[in-house]
């Protein structure tokens, strides 16, 4: 079984060098925040997830990829601008 704060991190290494926030609703969903953790700006937000599916390394690594198709498909998605 999978905790929040492991998910977390999971999820944190994965997507590295973003941040990530990850918070469970009072209906036991999952919502998921991937964000630039110097401007604050949001890359991708995604809520609703049931935690109940989300109990195994596995459930864990295919949210992951998941999530990195959303990141990959988010039309607002930008590189960061080169200073």
């Amino acid at each position: 079984m999978i905790t929040l704060a492991q998910l977390r991190t999971l999820i944190e290494h994965s997507f590295s060098p973003l941040a990530c926030e990850c918070s469970i609703t009072g209906d036991h969903s999952l919502t998921v925040k991937l964000y630039h953790p110097v401007s604050g700006r949001v890359d991708l937000v995604v809520s609703g997830l049931n935690m109940a599916t989300l109990q195994s390394a596995e459930a864990a690594a295919a949210l992951i990829e998941e999530l990195r198709y959303e990141l990959q498909s988010n039309t607002l998605h930008r590189p960061d601008p080169v200073m």
